[in-house]
């Protein structure tokens, strides 16, 4: 581990641990922080953004439409920064036809439904150890990593490095397992308390403070990532679930990590925290400009359904369609309540529409409306 670079660190320590190495432990979180000028002004533009898109979501009739493609969006970009190589098509088949194509897929979904079930629990559950427990059970489940101590925090060392590093040349080696609870409680105190702090401010320490736990064998990025939505959905910050920040992670992967590190090493929050929130905004821009994009998509094809004078179902299969853009003969049926044939014909119909486009070379025959996933996953200029 590059320990001298740690060694003075103000917002923690090092502790000895086995064969001569040294782990870093974080101090408790600070309860306020000074903002200077420059992070205010990206702070002001962060939360404009944000209460921008809230209100958006305020507006939706049927939120689903926007939150079940974004959320599925999400969970591809923050497996893809762990290395996983799953396209949110390969997720949307996986779904409308329940076979996965490759097992990482299986990954990606099993976040979505991690993703799913915390925003389930926090009807029940603040952002805790035991509800990040529960995550990464599913997290895992079935996948690489499920020999990983899945829903429990590690009982080993871990550490961080390039793929088969030694922890003697590791660039970052976390608590001791021993120390794990303890700094975990700390965490779930801080994520919890009503501080002089604005919000967005309060998740890039919370952030920081998980990652740099690392409380899990495996999983740890990921299951950090989906607490930022958690977080901020608990705050209501965002009623509605529709900012993610992994597209933002991936694409500055490496200054993301370093700004993590560089936390830890100088204690110098405001690099990260000007980092953060420019994610914020810029992902909260991109997602008034997506959710756009698919509403007038949805407004359009409901214009070309109302001129053919087509049935009640056409219009739910529609609706469905926004949320995946993939369906088969039977998933339309079952989701319709309607015959094989009754389904199959509105399959038809909507072609005739110019809505989906048949798929070649898979049964039963799967169908799919291109330019809705053109609208989901597009890059924002």
């Amino acid at each position: 581990m590059q320990s001298n670079k740690l060694k003075d660190s103000p917002v923690g320590g090092l502790v000895p641990i086995a064969d001569g190495h040294r782990a870093f432990v974080p101090n408790s979180l600070p309860r306020s922080t000074e903002l200077s000028p420059p992070l205010i002004s990206q702070l002001d533009k962060a939360s404009l953004a944000v209460g921008t898109l809230a209100g958006v979501g305020e507006t939706l009739a049927n939120p689903h439409l926007l939150i079940r493609p974004f959320l599925r969006r999400e969970a591809v970009l923050s497996s893809r920064i762990e290395g996983t190589q799953a396209s949110i098509s390969d997720v949307f088949v996986f779904e409308a036809a329940e076979r996965a194509r490759t097992a990482d897929t299986q990954e990606v979904v099993n976040y979505v439904r991690a993703l799913d079930r915390g925003l389930e629990l926090l009807n029940e559950l603040p952002i805790c150890l035991r509800l990040a427990n529960e995550l990464h059970s599913m997290l895992l489940e079935g996948v690489r990593g499920e020999d990983k101590s899945p829903g429990r925090v590690r009982a080993i060392q871990n550490w961080i490095g390039s793929g088969g590093t030694l922890i003697g040349d590791a660039r970052y080696i976390p608590p001791p397992p021993e120390m794990v609870l303890d700094l975990m409680t700390d965490w779930e105190g801080f994520s919890n308390e009503e501080l002089e702090m604005p919000v967005l401010v309060q998740c890039a320490l919370m952030h920081y403070q998980f990652e740099a736990i690392h409380p899990y064998v495996d999983g740890n990025g990921r299951i950090g990532r989906l607490l930022i939505t958690l977080f901020l959905s608990e705050k209501r910050i965002l009623p509605t679930p529709l900012l993610y920040l992994s597209a933002f992670f991936e694409n500055n992967k490496d200054e993301y990590i370093d700004h993590l590190y560089r936390v830890s090493v100088s204690g110098q929050w405001e690099p990260w925290l000007r980092f953060f929130l420019r994610g914020v905004e810029e992902q909260a821009r991109d997602a008034l400009t997506r959710s756009r994009r698919v509403r007038e998509l949805h407004e359009k094809y409901r214009n070309a359904l109302q001129i053919r004078k087509e049935s009640a179902n056409a219009f739910r299969l529609l609706d469905l369609l926004m949320e995946n853009p993939f369906t088969t003969a039977p998933r339309a049926a079952a989701q319709l309540s309607v015959t094989h044939a009754g389904a199959q014909g509105i399959l038809n119909r909507l072609v005739q529409a110019a809505i989906l486009t048949p798929v070649s070379g898979m049964w039963p025959r799967m169908y799919t409306a291109r330019e809705i996933l053109t609208a989901i996953e597009t890059p924002v200029a």
